[in-house]
This record gives C-alpha cells, sequence and structure tokens, in this order.
C-alpha cells in the first residue's frame, strides 16, 4: 500500500552486537606483553583460560545478577536466634568460587615463584575486570598472609586454608577447610584517623588447654564502621590495649614511638594492637559479631560492607602488644596495590566496552571509529588504560623480590600510583560512558556499573590526601625508596625530549620538598605526586611500549599542547597504532 514503511517498527538498526566470548587476557596486548616482560610467561595458559571464563556470556550474566541483587542482611533467623548473617546472591557465589580456584586470591604466597606475583595480579585483574565487588575479599585474603605469619600459631592454623582453591560461602564450623579473611580498622569517630580507634581489647588466660594461646587471646569491645565483606572467615583487626605491666610499658612505649613515626598513635597509656577475629570459634561456638546495618554504598554493591558491634567479642594477638600497625601495615601496602590493580582493570573494561561501541555503530554516514573527533577520544581511553596497566605489573614485579632495591621502589612508587591511578578512574569511566551515549547511561551495559565503582578504589585505603602525605613520608623518611624510584624512571632518560624536562623539573620540586618543613611539603604533596606518577608512566612506556604509544602519552600528558579531557590531543598522533592494541 502506498504511504506504509517497509521497515517493521520492531526492527533493530545501528546497535553492536553483545561483546561476548571475547577472549579478555588475549584481547588485551598490554597487559599480556607485561607479564612476558616481568617473568610471569610460565603463567600465560592459566590466564588465557581465565580470559575465555571472564569474558563468556554466562560470566558476564552473573556479573550483571550479581550487582543487580544486592545483599541482605539477616540479623536473626525466624527462632529469633542472633545469626548476623549476610545473604548473597547466587551468582556472586559463582564469581567469587571461580576467582578462587583460579588462585586470584592467594596463589603468589601459595606456589611462590619468579613472577608469581605478576600472574596472581594478572588474574586477579582478569575477574575484577568484569565483576568488581568480589575484588574486595579476594584482595584482602592475599593482602593478610604477611600479617598473619608474624603469628607462627595462627599462621600454621589459617594459612593452609587461605591458601586452598575451594570456596565455601557458609560461614561453617570449625572443620572448614577454607577461608577468606577481612579487615576491621577504621571506626566512626576517627576514618583514616585509626589513632582515635576506641574499641578496647583486655587480655585473657588461657581457656582453651592450650599454652601457645597464653597472653595471645584477648577479648574485644567496640564498633567498627566499615568492615567489608563479613562473611569472611576471619578479621584483622586493630584495637587499644592497655598497659599491664612494667615490661608490657616499655613495649607501649617503643610502640608509641613507632607510631608517630608511621602517622599513626594511640591514647594515653594505650597503643593499637592487632588482632584476628574469627567469625567461628575452635569449638564450633559463633563469635560474637554483631551485624548492625549494611551500607548503601554508591557502588561495590555486589559486596557487602557493614558496621559491625564486638561485645566481649574474641581475638587472638598478631605481633607484638602495642605494635598494631607495624604489623598490619604490610596487609596495607598489599590492598593499595590491588586499588591500582582494579583501577587499571576498570579502565580496561572502559576502554574495551567503548571501542565496540564506536567500532559497530555509525553515524552521519560512517562508522563512529573513523570519525576524527571520536578517534581521538578512544586513543586517548587507550592510552591512560595502557600507562595504568604497565605501572600496576610493574608493582606486581616489585613485590615478587623480598629484598634490596625492588623493596625501597615499592615503598614509594604504591603510594604514588594508587594516588594518581585511582584518581583518574572516575573520569575515564565517565569519557567511556559518553563514547556509549544514552546506552552507557542505562545499566543494562556495563559502564554505569564501572562509573560508579571506579571512586572506590580511590577512597579505599587511603583517599587522595591520605596517599599524597604518605608519599611525603617516604620522602623525608626512606630515602632508599627515592632513590629507587629515581633509578626507575632515570632508565629512560634521553629517549625523550619533553620526557626529559618534566623529570628533571619533578626531581628539582623533589629536591626542595626534602627539604621542606611538614607544612610546606603537605601543601605540595598532590602536585609533586601527580608529576612522579606521569614521570613513572612515561618512563615505562618509553621502555617498553611501541614509539607511537610512548610519544602519544607523553604529548599528552607532558608535552606543551596537553589538553585537560580526554580526546584534547597534540595534531600529528598515530592513533590507529594505539587502537590496534586494544
Amino acid at each position: 500500500m502506498t504511504g506504509r514503511s517497509s521497515v517493521s517498527t520492531d526492527a533493530v538498526l545501528n546497535q553492536p552486537p553483545p561483546r561476548t566470548d571475547v577472549n579478555e587476557f588475549t584481547s588485551n596486548a598490554p597487559l599480556a606483553e607485561a607479564v612476558r616482560r616481568h617473568g610471569a610467561a610460565w603463567a600465560l595458559p592459566a590466564l588465557d583460560r581465565i580470559g575465555q571464563l571472564v569474558g563468556s556470556a554466562g560470566f558476564q550474566q552473573d556479573a550483571a545478577l550479581a550487582q543487580r541483587n544486592v545483599p541482605v542482611l539477616h540479623t536473626h533467623d525466624r527462632y529469633g536466634n542472633r545469626i548476623d548473617e549476610v545473604e548473597y546472591h547466587a551468582s556472586y557465589h559463582r564469581i567469587i568460587g571461580q576467582a578462587v580456584a583460579h588462585g586470584a586470591h592467594t596463589s603468589a604466597w601459595q606456589a611462590p615463584r619468579p613472577g608469581a606475583n605478576v600472574a596472581r595480579a594478572a588474574a586477579f585483574m582478569l575477574f575484577a575486570q568484569v565483576e568488581p565487588g568480589h575484588a574486595c575479599p579476594i584482595s584482602m585474603s592475599h593482602a593478610a598472609v604477611p600479617t598473619l605469619r608474624l603469628a607462627p600459631e595462627l599462621a600454621r592454623q589459617w594459612l593452609p586454608r587461605l591458601f586452598s582453591r575451594n570456596y565455601d560461602g557458609g560461614l561453617g564450623g570449625g572443620g572448614k577447610s577454607s577461608a577468606l579473611l577481612g579487615m576491621a580498622m577504621t571506626e566512626k569517630q576517627g576514618g583514616s584517623d585509626v589513632r582515635a580507634n576506641l574499641m578496647q581489647a583486655h587480655p585473657v588466660l588461657a581457656q582453651r588447654g592450650s599454652s601457645a594461646s597464653e597472653g595471645r587471646e584477648y577479648l574485644l569491645t567496640g564498633h567498627k564502621w566499615f568492615c567489608s565483606a563479613p562473611m569472611s572467615d576471619a578479621f584483622l583487626v586493630l584495637a587499644q590495649t592497655q598497659a599491664q605491666t612494667q615490661t608490657r610499658a616499655q613495649t607501649q612505649t617503643r610502640a608509641r614511638t613507632q607510631a608517630r613515626a608511621e602517622g599513626v598513635e594511640g591514647g594515653s597509656g594505650q597503643a593499637l594492637s592487632c588482632f584476628l577475629v574469627p567469625r567461628v570459634l575452635p569449638d564450633g561456638m559463633r563469635n560474637v559479631f554483631r551485624i548492625q546495618r549494611l551500607k548503601d554504598k554508591l557502588g561495590n554493591r555486589s559486596n557487602a560492607s557493614s558496621e559491625v558491634e564486638f561485645d566481649r567479642t574474641v581475638g587472638m594477638l598478631v605481633g607484638e602488644p602495642g605494635r598494631g600497625v607495624a604489623a598490619i601495615i604490610e596487609m596495607v601496602a598489599r590492598t593499595r596495590l590491588d586499588c591500582v590493580l582494579g583501577t587499571a582493570a576498570g579502565m580496561r573494561q572502559a576502554t574495551a566496552e567503548a571501542l565496540w561501541h564506536v567500532r559497530h555503530r555509525r553515524a552521519f554516514g560512517s562508522l563512529l571509529n573513523d570519525q576524527p573527533a571520536m578517534t581521538a577520544v578512544v586513543a586517548d581511553l587507550a592510552l591512560e588504560s595502557e600507562a595504568a596497566t604497565a605501572t600496576a605489573l610493574r608493582l606486581a614485579r616489585a613485590h615478587d623480590d623480598d629484598g634490596g632495591q625492588e623493596v625501597a621502589f615499592r615503598r614509594l612508587a604504591t603510594a604514588v600510583a594508587k594516588y594518581w591511578i585511582c584518581k583518574r578512574g572516575p573520569q575515564h569511566a565517565y569519557e567511556a560512558l559518553e563514547c556509549l551515549g544514552g546506552n552507557g547511561y542505562t545499566e543494562d551495559f556495563p559502564l554505569a556499573m564501572r562509573y560508579r565503582e571506579q571512586p572506590v578504589m580511590a577512597i579505599w585505603e587511603g583517599s587522595g590526601n591520605i596517599i599524597a602525605l604518605d608519599a611525603m613520608r617516604a620522602i623525608a623518611r626512606d630515602r632508599p625508596s627515592v632513590d629507587a624510584f629515581e633509578a626507575e624512571v632515570g632508565l629512560a632518560a634521553g629517549a625523550d625530549c619533553a620526557f626529559d624536562a618534566h623529570w628533571a623539573r619533578t626531581r628539582n620540586q623533589l629536591d626542595a620538598v626534602s627539604r621542606s618543613e611538614p607544612a610546606a611539603a603537605a601543601a605540595q604533596a598532590r602536585m609533586l605526586t601527580e608529576n612522579l606518577a606521569l614521570a613513572l608512566q612515561a618512563s615505562l612506556l618509553l621502555r617498553h611500549s611501541p614509539s607511537p604509544v610512548a610519544e602519544a602519552f607523553i604529548a599528552a600528558r607532558l608535552g606543551p599542547e596537553r589538553g585537560i579531557q580526554y580526546g584534547a590531543l597534540p595534531a600529528g598522533l598515530d592513533f590507529a597504532a594505539i587502537l590496534e592494541r586494544h
């Protein structure tokens, strides 16, 4: 009939196909190259399998379900018994079970070898790229190992369970063969200032027939404001201990001296100590662990975060009394690294989704990817992703060496990278989301989730000022870390004029800040940390990425024509060479 359209209103035109069944490892050239470069080529077959798994339609569906079906708190059972359990959707258990089965939690500790931390980091990133919420307990379980080793008896009991590749999401009893660990440090009145903690810990005599527990068992009373993954099997907790004897008082004095050096201090006559708090006691009884409520969070919604109350809750001392910060500091350092890994993973997801869209979507007569303005945007997103990935895997490599220059390097470099990369995450996610237009703003596509997710990496384990000031402390008090950082960045000296000029300015700023009074150094903390981060990233790309990538990154981030927004790039860059790697 005349005047009637031949096109059905139900026809779907000009929409990208689903981005499923893509191998997320082999399609990510910067990640695969970094794995090889840092001594973990032996892990390529396993990472290939993980890449296939997390790119599958089934895994992506589970990721979407886990985000939409948020955890539910059950404080009591139907008979009125206090149970304090959190119910997760089955999809969440499937995801975290796969991450554990593939060693994304503790494989680097369970089977140490050259490149073990690099392989574990890549596995962690692949899982976190698609479903980030489960990565929190995975990260904490990995990071808890060096702290637990300060208490040999606890290590003998818990490390075999942490190293297990089996996953059991229930609390179980004393016979449970696997475990995940969490941490609970902050309180409502203090936040990052853990010296303000009020939770009290009182020692008790050995009561369980084990001389090894004498003097190590305490009863803890107080609240914790942020306790993530409350269904974990145990938690590392900071609490105040009171000096009991002259010997203990001497220990506390030493602890306060150390705490001041670390920027954390307990109250008068008290000092923070570290404790392992199990959900279930060895006799099968449940420890007192009252979940007051779950946080209604912006992102990270598949993972529960809670407020908890301890009331004469059993905790086992880890390390020396009054040395809680020293005991837990390595755990914090490793979870900060995982914030970098998680942000880099999110940047990879955002870049991949944006590129998939613009390579399939047409507008104004051509593919979006072929239109210069859009090409510049996605190329810039790819540059940011590649720089973050290169930095993340370099930091992971530094954790494969327990002595010498690598340890010194990671002390400053972790703080620098955590500050900068995690700060870049939210804006990166937003720009990628905008590439999808209206689709990106809906929960049917993963970038809305990613946009809500990225800020947590900048907040968790120290927000911007905390991390920048930590970098300043390293500069002021740990000269070997500065020397190691300068040696790493300096490996690219002479390769590019703009890089050399930036590094010279940054070193001058570094020298000036190191001689400044604390208040003056604090005022410059963010600027110096940013400049150090850009220097490290540029150095890594100059040494390890193709020339078009390194040249574009330096022009876009350090050059005289650099812009502010993504896609505001200088002329003459090789966008095709950049995007070919993504």
